[in-house]
């Protein structure tokens, strides 16, 4: 929806909007309000405040909320579906396992890591940590040490791509709000993501196993590794992950080969190749092949179905969260508080990608989420990024890791990821400060210089 004119100036409009992002940390972290909640609350009360015509007000709260989950809840969906199938059948175990004999016992650290990040693409942070850890715990006992030289790389790898990568909801809710080509952010967030998980995770992890003797918890998986009768190939899980990788570099290729002239845009095949390689066609390939290949002769059709409707459940939170801050998005660009921002923003010379680090840190910090603190970031910093001039689709796109970075730092207290981690291990709050916090703020830091310098270059 188009902007209304504003109703007050800049000075008032930032105002609102400060008390607006004041009056949503009140409401999650002392009332301890569902995110959803306040964030619908906050936008009807932004919009009102600011003056939007009541006539307006639904159709703008509805269409910001609409616009979002429609590449929100399409590719969440599809991507945990992938996720929950390659758990179930064992797949997991399949890709940690013979990454490990590849490398070698001396190398497992390495080999657990690289196997989260594959397995990270589709799956979320939470339920990804609770089906490796098994894995991890095992080769742990088998290799000796302590476990934070085993679960460190695979905690940050599973981190990384939660905040790096789409289908997950947080990235893919900033590059609809920030206008930033889908294909592309994965393209970019996978490229950058890599890297990132060696510097701040593995590498980390080497100096906190070697400073903390963690010993491998013995109450969690005390049956070991689970067992599966017919897990499926190495060469089946390798290729259902890069599947949707090969297909939306396809279309990102064929793009580029179109405006360079290289290929003709009107010819069908070429056409053809730009379809499927969509984010959500190629999702959607992905997981009927995933539905095909992995389950056939293990699981019945009606186990299937139940599986995957049961992927679904666990993430409708999420995606009506990142759908709320969608909605919170329309309410600023409508009422002028965007422009207000984008005025502000330029007037102190700070870069938009730097700004949008900066907000989302702030956010992350105050009140934990980091998927409320992604899309709340997004939405705030969109208007400044559309109206900032010269920006190229890898730019829009190294914003979006930057705001994810943002959100990803200073992981404490009011995270959840911070209890889930802390717990896993047995680590008291102190020691868990000192090395899950630290690296998820290490993560953060390298990702957004390795954007910043990215952008420099583009």
């Amino acid at each position: 929806m188009e902007a209304i004119e504003p109703a007050y100036g800049t000075v008032p409009l930032l105002l609102i909007a400060l008390g607006a992002v004041g009056v949503l940390l009140f409401l999650i972290m002392k009332l301890r309000m569902h995110a959803f909640v306040a964030l619908v609350l906050v936008s009807l009360l932004t919009a009102l405040a600011t003056r939007i015509p009541l006539v307006d007000v639904m159709p703008t709260l509805l269409g910001g909320f609409g616009s979002t989950l429609a590449s929100v809840a399409l590719l969440v969906g599809l991507g945990v579906m992938i996720g929950r199938m390659l758990e179930v059948t064992g797949g997991a175990a399949v890709l940690a396992n013979t990454l490990i004999s590849t490398f070698g016992e001396k190398r497992a650290p390495m080999a657990l890591g690289v196997a989260c990040l594959l397995f990270g693409f589709p799956i979320f942070f939470d339920a990804g940590l609770v089906v490796m850890l098994p894995i991890v715990f095992s080769v742990a006992r088998r290799v000796g040490g302590s476990v934070l030289l085993y679960a460190l790389p695979a905690a940050g790898a599973f981190a990384v791509m939660h905040a790096f990568v789409p289908p997950h909801p947080g990235p893919v809710a900033a590059a609809d709000l920030i206008g930033a080509d889908m294909g592309l952010t994965l393209l970019v967030g996978t490229l950058l993501g890599i890297p990132t998980w060696y510097i701040a995770s593995y590498l980390f992890s080497r100096y906190a196993g070697k400073r903390w003797e963690i010993p491998v918890p013995e109450d969690f998986t005390a049956d070991g590794e689970l067992a599966y009768e017919n897990p499926p190939r190495f060469a089946s899980v390798v290729g259902i992950l890069v599947l949707p990788l090969i297909l939306i570099f396809a279309n990102t290729g064929t793009n580029t080969l179109v405006t360079s002239g290289a290929l003709d845009g009107d010819n069908p095949v070429v056409q053809a190749l730009l379809l499927i390689g969509q984010t959500p066609v190629a999702l959607l390939i992905t997981a009927l092949v995933s539905m095909f290949v992995l389950t056939w002769g293990r699981l019945s059709r009606d186990r299937v179905e139940e599986l995957a409707n049961g992927a679904l459940g666990p993430v409708c939170s999420i995606i009506l969260i990142t759908g709320a801050g969608g909605m919170f998005g329309g309410v600023l660009r409508a009422s002028g508080i965007g422009d207000a921002l984008s005025s502000s923003l330029e007037a102190t010379g700070l870069p938009v990608i730097v700004a949008a680090f900066v907000i989302a840190t702030c956010l992350r910090v105050a009140q934990g989420s980091a998927t409320v603190a992604l899309t709340t970031a997004a939405a705030l910093i969109a208007p400044a990024v559309a109206e900032t001039s010269g920006l190229s689709s890898v730019d829009l796109a190294l914003i979006v890791i930057a705001i994810a970075c943002g959100s990803t730092v200073l992981s404490h207290v009011n995270d959840s990821g911070f209890w889930l981690v802390g717990r896993f291990l047995n680590m008291d709050v102190k020691t868990t400060l000192k090395t899950w916090t630290v690296m998820e703020t290490l993560i953060g830091v390298v990702g957004f210089t390795f954007a910043l310098l990215l952008s420099l270059v583009f």
